[in-house]
């Protein structure tokens, strides 16, 4: 083949080359749709929605943008239309949410546990110990540093009802207020050789990186149910009403809840679905 010949060649393909390409630049986009999904802490620290989220995504051609903040502010998106649907732990806000018409369609999803984490050498003594109650009221009259999450988040409500349920107002140097999340609490209360409220899930997320042991657990009043939402559309036109549904459909689906009960970090299972 000639030096002539094989220019020619070059030069079709190149230009072969830049139709396909004028082609391929002049199609529409596929359009690709996004939901607005406000959650807690617990669920994105301890990795589960990075487990859920893409089979989702890629069923149904979508991207889900994930909010992660305490239960509280959660629902105060859900209040303005900012997100289209909730995945959030703290019942009794939940039911007022759906009462005063901000959310529809409310649906159980799974559950986890709190657990009361305390320093290695447990000064206090309550190690192994199944009353939440108790725990609580020693830690309280040893005025030994407590931290709290205090956002408003789901763990943070459980944890003030705890209290209210043994009439003690915790206040004082020892209680310590931080307005962080799950992770950031349990990290401080490491450092600080202090106790505190935290969710299972993102404790056995964390466990290789703290000293912090569960010290208090399966107490009866630590159960932590999950619950998904819809925004209400009535109120807010705009929110992605047919999308969400589709996602609650897919949140307590059978394949879907065999995923979460199959979901483990450390060789254990950190939420569970009813069966």
């Amino acid at each position: 083949m000639g030096k002539k010949t094989e220019t020619m060649f070059l030069v079709k393909g190149l230009q072969l080359f830049c139709c396909c390409l004028l082609l391929l630049t002049a199609m529409p986009a596929m359009a690709i749709d996004s939901l607005r999904l406000a959650t807690t802490t617990s669920t994105e620290n301890s990795g589960l929605l990075a487990m859920l989220l893409p089979p989702f995504e890629e069923a149904n051609n979508c991207r889900v943008d994930v909010l992660s903040v305490g239960t509280g502010k959660a629902l105060k998106l859900g209040e303005t239309g900012d997100v289209d649907v909730l995945l959030v732990h703290a019942r009794d806000k939940e039911d007022q949410f759906i009462a005063d018409g901000h959310g529809v369609d409310r649906r159980d999803v799974m559950y986890n546990d709190f657990i009361i984490l305390g320093p290695a050498t447990d000064p206090l003594g309550i190690a192994g110990g199944k009353d939440v109650s108790k725990a609580l009221s020693k830690i309280a009259a040893a005025q030994a540093t407590f931290l709290s999450r205090g956002d408003d988040s789901g763990t943070h409500i459980r944890e003030m009802k705890l209290w209210d349920g043994i009439d003690i107002t915790p206040s004082g140097r020892w209680y310590l207020e931080v307005g962080r999340s799950m992770g950031a609490v349990i990290t401080m209360a490491d450092e600080r050789g202090g106790y505190t409220l935290s969710d299972r899930g993102t404790f056995l997320a964390y466990q290789a990186k703290t000293d912090l042991k569960i010290v208090v657990e399966q107490d009866p009043g630590l159960r932590n149910p999950y619950g998904g939402i819809r925004v209400n559309p009535a109120r807010h036109p705009h929110i992605k009403a047919e999308l969400a549904t589709r996602f609650l459909d897919y949140l307590t689906s059978p394949s879907t809840r065999k995923r979460i009960n199959g979901f483990q970090v450390n060789g254990e299972q950190l939420f569970f679905v009813d069966k």
